[in-house]
């Protein structure tokens, strides 16, 4: 063994404090693109168009416009069903596309409480 007690490269020297700028390099990428993802806007629908939603990066709901059409005071329910369509809709493709674009950079890893 060497000095240290550790094998060679397993007590820090170069290859440790490359893997620590390789670490906080990947780290500031990770925050700029979670800061750009949180600024996007997804779109989605239900009811063929009969409901729009807006959902945020943050995957928060927005926005949420409705047809006169779809507004009947006697059928209640089907709104409210083509509401939660289309915000859970929003809501997977704001997802999806984090999981898709923070995986571009972890190369696949799935890092517990990343995504």
């Amino acid at each position: 063994m060497a000095k240290g007690g550790f094998p060679r490269g397993m007590g820090g020297g170069p290859n440790m404090n490359q893997m620590l700028k390789q670490a906080q390099k990947m780290q500031e990428q990770m925050l700029k693109m979670q800061e750009e993802l949180e600024a996007q806007t997804y779109e989605a629908s239900a009811g063929g168009g009969a409901v729009n939603v807006k959902i945020s990066g943050k995957k928060e709901l927005v926005e949420i416009t409705l047809s006169e059409a779809v507004v009947d005071p006697d059928d209640i329910e089907m709104l409210q069903d083509l509401i939660i369509a289309a915000v859970n809709e929003g809501l997977r493709k704001a997802s999806e596309n984090s999981e898709n674009e923070l995986g571009k950079l972890t190369g696949g890893l799935n890092i517990p409480g990343l995504f």
